[in-house]
C-alpha cells in the first residue's frame, strides 16, 4: 500500500494532466454556426462595438466580457507554502484560483504569470493590461513587495485590485474569530491577541480586526526573531506599526494571559507551554499550511476549553479563502465597483459571520457526511464552502457597501 502522502501527490499530478492538461479553458458565448453569425462576431459586425467603446469606454461593459472577467496575477515569489519558485511554477495555483472563481461565483478568469521580481516592472505590466478586466486579484506575491504593488495599483486603476493572500485571509479569519469569541463569552474590544507571523496575511488580519474594534495596544506580533517591540532597530516600516513597548520577547512571554493565538507562520511552532499560559477559554487559529502551528487533537489534549480553527479541510473550522474572494468580487463586479474598500471588506466579514448562526441546509449536510452535525458552536464557526447561501448573502452585502460608499458605478 502506497504512503498516503505519495498517493496524494500521484493523484494530484494525474488530476492536472488528464484528460486535458490544466484546469481551465475558454468557451464561446454567442452562436457561431452560420456566415451571418461570423459576420456579427468578427468582420464586419465587430466594428460597431469597437466604435461604441471608442466613443464611450464604459460600453466595454455592455459589449465585451470585461464586466465578469477577473485577472489572477502572480510573479510566483510566494507560492502557497512552497516559497519563491518562479512565475511559471505558480500557474497551477493561478488556474486553481480561476477554477474557484468560476465554480463558486460564475466569474470568468484569465491567469497571468509575470516573470519579474522588479516591483516597477510588475506594476507597469499590470497597468498596461488592466483595461481587459473588471477586477484584478493579486496572488502569491512575497512581502513586502506585495504591499507596495497593491497600494500603487489601487491608486492607478479604476477597477478593484485585491490581494487575496492579505485580505481574503483577513476577512475569513475575522468572521471566524468574532464567532469563536462569542462562543467563549468574550468581546473583541477586550481581547489580547498574539499573532505569530508578520507577513502579508498576518498584518492584514490584525489591521482588519482593528477596524472591527480591536485596540491596537492589545496585539503582540512575532516574526522569526521574536516579539516585535519598540526596542528593535531591525523593523521594516510595515512591522513598525505593530511595535509596542513590552517586556515580552518570545512566544512564551507573549502568550501569558492571551485570549487569542493567530498563527500564520509554520508547522508545530505552538507548544504546550505557551498554550497553557493563555487565558481561560482561549481561541487558537493555527493556519499554517499544510501543517498548522499545532494540530487540533494535541491542542485539545492540553486545553479542554479551547475553540480552534486551522487552514485544513480535514478538521472542523477551516479558515478557507474560498469563503471570501469569489463572493466579494461577485458583489464588486455586479455594481461595477472602482475599488474594494474597507467598508466592503467589513460587510463581507459580518455577512460571513452571521451566516454561521443560521440553520444549515440539507444539501450542505449531504456534502459533508463525515461531520455528524453542523450547527453554530465550537466546531462550526464558519460556513462551509459548498453552502449555496454564500452566493446570495456576501455579494449582496458587498454591493450594498459599495453603493453606500460611492465606489459603485451602477
Amino acid at each position: 500500500m502506497k504512503d498516503p502522502i505519495e498517493q496524494l501527490r500521484l493523484d494530484a499530478l494525474a488530476y492536472h494532466r488528464m484528460p486535458t492538461p490544466g484546469k481551465i479553458a475558454t468557451q464561446i458565448t454567442k452562436p457561431a454556426e452560420t456566415s451571418r453569425d461570423l459576420s456579427l462576431a468578427y468582420s464586419p459586425g465587430v466594428g460597431s462595438p469597437v466604435l461604441a467603446i471608442a466613443e464611450d469606454p464604459d460600453d466595454a461593459y455592455n459589449y465585451t466580457s470585461k464586466g465578469n472577467l477577473v485577472g489572477v496575477i502572480s510573479n510566483g515569489t510566494a507560492i502557497l507554502g512552497l516559497g519563491d519558485l518562479g512565475a511559471l511554477a505558480s500557474k497551477p495555483v493561478m488556474e486553481g484560483k480561476a477554477l474557484l472563481f468560476k465554480r463558486f461565483a460564475n466569474i470568468d478568469c484569465y491567469d497571468i504569470e509575470v516573470k519579474t521580481k522588479d516591483v516597477e516592472q510588475f506594476i507597469e505590466t499590470v497597468v498596461q493590461i488592466a483595461d481587459t478586466f473588471g477586477g484584478i486579484t493579486l496572488e502569491d506575491i512575497a512581502a513586502p513587495a506585495c504591499f507596495e504593488i497593491e497600494k500603487r495599483l489601487k491608486a492607478m486603476l479604476d477597477i478593484p485590485v485585491f490581494h487575496d493572500d492579505q485580505h481574503g485571509t483577513a476577512i475569513v479569519t475575522a468572521a471566524g474569530l468574532l464567532n469563536a469569541l462569542e462562543i467563549q463569552g468574550k468581546q473583541l474590544k477586550d481581547t489580547k491577541i498574539v499573532c505569530l507571523g508578520a507577513g502579508a496575511a498576518a498584518m492584514a488580519c490584525m489591521n482588519l480586526l482593528m477596524d472591527l474594534g480591536l485596540p491596537h495596544e492589545q496585539v503582540l506580533m512575532l516574526d522569526s526573531k521574536g516579539v516585535i517591540h519598540s526596542g528593535r532597530d531591525d523593523l521594516s516600516v510595515y512591522k513598525q506599526q505593530f511595535a509596542h513597548k513590552t517586556n515580552a520577547r518570545d512566544l512564551n512571554d507573549a502568550c501569558q494571559g492571551a485570549d487569542v493565538f493567530i498563527g500564520v507562520s509554520g508547522a508545530n511552532l505552538l507548544g504546550p507551554k505557551p498554550l497553557m499560559a493563555m487565558a481561560a477559554k482561549p481561541v487558537v487559529f493555527a493556519m499554517a499550511n499544510p501543517d498548522p502551528e499545532i494540530l487540533p487533537p494535541e491542542a485539545r489534549s492540553i486545553r479542554k476549553d479551547i475553540v480552534m480553527a486551522t487552514g485544513r479541510s480535514d478538521f472542523p473550522n477551516q479558515v478557507n479563502n474560498v469563503l471570501c474572494f469569489p463572493f466579494i468580487f461577485r458583489g464588486a463586479l455586479d455594481v461595477r465597483a472602482t475599488d474594494i474598500n474597507s467598508e466592503m471588506k467589513l460587510a463581507a466579514v459580518r455577512a460571513l459571520s452571521e451566516l454561521a448562526w443560521q440553520a444549515v441546509p440539507d444539501e450542505v449536510l449531504a456534502a459533508y457526511p463525515e461531520q455528524k452535525s453542523l450547527s453554530f458552536g465550537p466546531e462550526y464557526i464558519l460556513p462551509k464552502p459548498m453552502d449555496p447561501r454564500l452566493l446570495t448573502t456576501i455579494p449582496a452585502a458587498v454591493s450594498k457597501a459599495a453603493r453606500e460608499t460611492g465606489v459603485a458605478r451602477i
